[in-house]
């Protein structure tokens, strides 16, 4: 085993691996770009190399820096991760030239399954299925379109040299077909440096089942069963579990054989997943559709229903041991789902998000497992990918762990950066779901029902409450008498709850509790039970506390600065202001305002600043301006692209609101933009014409 192994990589997967080198006593080095200096992996490793400014291309994706910094805290490996570097047989390579062994499969291996042009047609020959789609690599865009047309609508654009949706396009009208080519590209160039393309066939309502292969140098393949990765949204895998519900013991060894076939096919070595496109109402039609030559995000699942550690036996594989199993020896037991976390806003059409971790809480033990990459207080920016954690949940049976998964999703607290945790949830309690009735465009066409509209009376409730026994911020060198804060402190004690009825007009009386807890205070809900009776003002008595619709009962909450609260009620934040008003002496509201009794109301902040007209384009989301479509003076269709605008790896397209002419233009390509800042101002022909 190795002294010292380099981990290539942040967040999430760096903290993962580095407990894994941890267990076995090999010492972690991180590497850090500028904007991480003071991450969680960062301080969770032995020791940190600073490899250069917060862009990727500086940092990240900086062979050579990340080869200095090998050199430099004498690791004898390194391991890549997932995404950056992990399937660049460019990197691969170097490592072996420098004298590193390389986490992974050889550079060859890497080479040809990341081609997924040259990998279809390798693992074609070696009796694998594969999806009907273009052949030929360097296909300009008109080959691309004739291919689709003669494949047939709807179809998959895909670039040939990455994976995890990055760049995937479907297109079901032949007319988009340019502009979607164009668009796949930029992203492709960005997301893998090759804007590479490849044209497949479209399966209608397909499920997405991967196997997990695990090799060694010395002829040994097994696979380690399936993984369903149906529950997607843009391509982008949320949920995972395994095994799968669709396969049946024949049809999950015939495609675990075909993994294996690929894999041997490559001359791969490691850990590796190979992804098939499965018919729903025929499992036994699979196709291959790729091979990704590196860890998994999803491996959590498969380690919990296999009981092997898969970052231990890349390592160990990697060390140059024997797999000391065989396929017999593999067995299946229990099931495990796992959600992915990211920085994105559900109201907001999942648009990237951003903050400062203001308070954090993540579930461990009972059956769940969390992987994340966050500390408390740490800043969640635009530059990298939006995935934040991982929440894996095990049990005897699936219903189990579905249950505990949306248990502990509720419990996950992620203050000050919106998150996709609470839609996670709503997705695991959907019919369908529950039913095990997947395919890979559910979510897209249940996505609206599973946003919540609007804001639940009792989170308005607890804001008012918290705002009421919030003390004022105290002034330089001066002193707050404990005693006297309201807060429920007391000496060498539990802090004591604050307990309030609020009576909510149309609605039952609601309980809300307060009680001190860490950076943050934990709230909790209920209505006000049958026969009891409200407490007189201030008295802090409660009766009896009943459930509230949903189960949703605990939130945390904080007072950033006397000006803004901000509260996490079962995976969804909401932020709301101060305002001051003489007339704030009940509970009510007004428009979106609540009033508290003899004290300043609580009004929430809407998704989305508010614009400065409908002729105002402004960033939907922190990021880079990536193209500029026009100029000041040029006259545009309703619809018509403007700029682009990236973040977090994904592309926003910005249109035009109507008909007219670009009379403002304050960004180029190029420029860093916050959300809500002014992009263009486009004005309606009439009264352009009027103004001239």
């Amino acid at each position: 085993m190795f002294d010292t192994v380099l981990v290539a990589n942040r967040g999430e997967i760096a903290v993962r691996v580095i407990r894994t080198l941890r267990e076995l006593g090999v010492r972690s080095v991180a590497v850090f770009s500028d904007a991480d200096a003071d991450a969680r992996h960062v301080r969770e490793a032995d020791t940190a190399v600073r490899i250069g400014p917060a862009p990727a291309s500086e940092s990240y994706l900086s062979a050579d820096r990340l080869l200095e910094a090998a050199r430099r805290s004498g690791a004898q490996a390194v391991h890549p991760g997932y995404g950056f570097l992990a399937e660049n047989a460019g990197f691969a390579q170097a490592c072996a030239d420098a004298g590193l062994v390389f986490i992974g499969p050889p550079a060859a291996a890497i080479a040809l399954m990341g081609d997924k042009i040259r990998a279809k047609e390798t693992v074609a020959a070696a009796g694998v299925p594969v999806v009907p789609g273009s052949t030929g690599s360097d296909l300009t865009d008109g080959q691309l379109a004739d291919a689709a047309n003669e494949i047939g609508m709807p179809v998959l654009l895909k670039p040939s040299a990455g994976g995890g949706g990055k760049g995937m396009r479907l297109v079901r009208d032949a007319a988009l077909l340019a502009d979607e080519i164009a668009a796949a590209r930029r992203e492709a160039r960005a997301s893998f440096g090759d804007d590479t393309l490849l044209v497949e066939r479209w399966i209608d309502r397909p499920r997405h089942i991967e196997i997990q292969v695990l090799a060694d140098g010395h002829g040994n393949v097994v696979h380690l069963g399936e993984r369903e990765c149906s529950l997607q949204r843009r391509h982008q895998k949320i949920i995972e579990e395994a095994p799968s519900v669709l396969l049946d013991e024949r049809t999950r060894a015939a495609m675990g054989e075909a993994a294996v076939r690929a894999a041997r096919s490559c001359g791969y070595v490691g850990a590796g997943t190979v992804e098939f496109i499965v018919p729903g109402s025929d499992p036994a039609a699979y196709c291959f559709m790729e091979m990704n030559t590196r860890l998994q995000v999803e491996h959590p699942v498969t380690e919990l229903i296999t009981g092997l550690d898969l970052v231990e036996w890349q390592l160990r594989v990697a060390a140059g041991e024997r797999l000391p199993f065989g396929q017999d020896d593999i067995t299946l037991t229990g099931h495990a789902v796992e959600a992915r976390i990211c920085a994105e806003d559900p109201a907001r059409g999942f648009l990237p998000s951003g903050g400062a971790v203001l308070a954090l809480h993540e579930p461990q033990g009972g059956g769940v497992r969390t992987d994340s990459g966050l500390g408390e207080g740490g800043e969640v920016g635009s530059l990298y990918d939006p995935m934040l954690s991982k929440v894996i949940a095990y049990g005897p049976d699936r219903a189990t762990a579905l249950r505990r998964l949306r248990a502990a999703l509720a419990d996950t607290v992620i203050l000050g950066v919106p998150t996709n945790a609470g839609f996670l949830r709503r997705l695991l309690g959907h019919p369908a779901v529950v039913a095990g009735d997947l395919d890979t465009g559910l979510v897209e066409r249940e996505v609206d029902a599973l946003v919540p509209d609007g804001v639940p009376e009792e989170v308005y409730a607890a804001a008012a409450l918290l705002r009421q026994h919030s003390p004022a911020p105290a002034g330089p060198r001066t002193w707050a008498d404990p005693f006297s804060a309201g807060d429920g402190w007391r000496l060498g004690g539990t802090p004591a709850r604050t307990v309030r009825h609020f009576r909510i007009p149309g609605h039952d009386p609601v309980q809300v509790g307060l009680r001190p807890c860490g950076a943050g205070t934990e709230v909790t809900f209920g209505h006000v039970g049958e026969g009891a009776q409200p407490p007189a003002p201030d008295s802090g008595t409660c009766g009896p506390l009943g459930p509230l619709p949903g189960g949703a009962e605990t939130a945390r909450l904080i007072a950033d600065d006397g000006r803004r609260v901000t509260l996490e009620l079962a995976g969804v934040t909401h932020s709301f202001a101060h305002a001051a008003s003489p007339e704030g002496r009940w509970l009510g509201r007004d428009g979106d305002t609540w009033h508290v009794r003899d004290h300043d109301p609580v009004e929430a902040s809407l998704t989305g600043a508010a614009r400065s007209g409908a002729d105002t384009l402004a960033a939907p989301m922190p990021g880079t301006v990536t193209v500029v479509k026009v100029a000041v003076g040029d006259e545009v269709a309703a619809g018509q692209s403007l700029l682009v605008v990236e973040a977090m790896k994904m592309e926003h397209v910005i249109s035009a609101p109507h008909a007219g002419t670009v009379t403002e233009l304050d960004v180029t390509a190029g420029t860093t933009v916050a959300m809500d800042q002014v992009l263009a101002v486009v004005t309606p022909v009439a009264a352009a014409g009027e103004e001239a």
